[in-house]
């Protein structure tokens, strides 16, 4: 643990200063467009290397996730004067927050004003609810202890729960200190799945909104635009959805290989093809479907969900399955637990 954690000291070092360079040198000293892109190829090629110096799984894939897939992308953005660091923020510590960080700051402030604010109970409420998932994840990890006694669907259904919570807590965790140095006023990376009522509704506006932040302006927009010179304007969009599964799954292969450094299946890839054809589906069917022919939310909703989960059954977990990437991650909670107990928590009195 002792150099895992010094690696990831180092890891982090080398981002910051990259993203030092990014904002003192790219921002302000080459302009926009070929040049600054030029300019930060080799940042990128760093981002891409540095989540390899990393091997524990709660370390290497969120690094991987913040650096080589997040950053990149706010960095290719802001080659051409777009996206979240467009325009420079006015400090290099705002520039690295919301580079390296998984948030999306509120845009328009001064409308943002004029609403009023939000309830301190809202607020409670979320802060419970969080405690609440939280706990519910601990005994996830308390449960494992008895998999040899549970069907193997109901653990991989419990690694689709354990999927979904672990990466809330941890983006939320990740947003904290954003929120609390600089005060800023943070986009909800999640907004309940479970709540879902269809595909569009899951992938789109509730599950891990911060990539779909990033991707919109990334591949959905330049495809959509693309694709008014050859498809007709009624189903423009239906390319563009199949480019960003297709992206994301590309994406998720590269995570994949960071966690295992086992080379690509591809599986994960189809899992998110599989994905964006079921929504430009649905898209489809909404736009020629008469609207008292539709599902009701309840019926739709669950639907969705199943069909998110056994998909998920049968291509996105396989490679992580058969890597033991489950047991290292079970293994590592443990670890910490005791570390928490030996080194944090206070030594009992003789």
């Amino acid at each position: 643990m002792d150099v895992e954690l010094h690696n990831f000291i180092k890891v982090w070092t080398l981002a910051i200063t990259s993203f030092c360079y990014c904002f003192y040198v790219s921002a302000r000293l080459v302009p926009k467009g070929m040049l600054r892109l030029i300019s930060l190829l080799p940042i990128f090629f760093l981002f891409l290397i540095l989540p390899l110096n990393l091997s524990s799984f709660h370390l290497s894939g969120p690094t991987a996730f913040f650096l080589a897939w997040l950053a990149s992308f706010k960095l290719l953005l802001f080659c051409f004067d777009q996206g979240p660091l467009s325009p420079p923020p006015p400090s290099v510590f705002h520039f690295i927050s919301i580079a390296s960080l998984p948030i999306k700051t509120k845009r328009n402030p001064i409308q943002n004003k004029a609403l009023p604010p939000q309830s301190s109970s809202s607020g409670y409420a979320k802060s419970i609810l969080l405690a609440v998932k939280v706990l519910l994840l601990a005994v996830l990890f308390h449960s494992y202890n008895y998999k040899q006694h549970l069907h193997k669907n109901l653990i991989l259904a419990m690694y689709c729960v354990h999927t979904y919570l672990e990466l809330e807590i941890v983006l939320a965790i990740s947003a904290i200190p954003a929120r609390a140095i600089f005060g800023f006023e943070i986009e909800p990376q999640f907004n309940e799945p479970y709540l879902a009522t269809s595909l569009q509704d899951f992938w789109g506006h509730r599950w891990n909104l911060m990539v779909t932040s990033i991707l919109r302006p990334t591949v959905y927009h330049p495809i959509r635009r693309i694709s008014t010179h050859i498809v007709r304007p009624r189903w423009i969009s239906l390319p563009a959805v199949i480019a960003v599964f297709v992206v994301s799954g590309l994406m998720h292969e590269l995570i994949y290989y960071y966690i295992t450094r086992v080379y690509p299946t591809w599986e994960v890839t189809w899992f998110f093809i599989l994905q964006g054809v079921a929504v430009a589906i649905e898209v489809v069917a909404k736009k020629v479907t008469p609207v008292n022919w539709k599902l009701p939310p309840v019926v739709s909703g669950p639907l969705a969900l199943g069909f998110v989960a056994v998909s998920g059954f049968w291509l996105f977990f396989p490679q992580l399955l058969r890597n033991r990437v489950d047991e290292k991650a079970i293994g590592e909670y443990f670890m910490l637990v005791d570390f928490i107990k030996n080194h944090v928590l206070p030594f009992p009195s003789n």
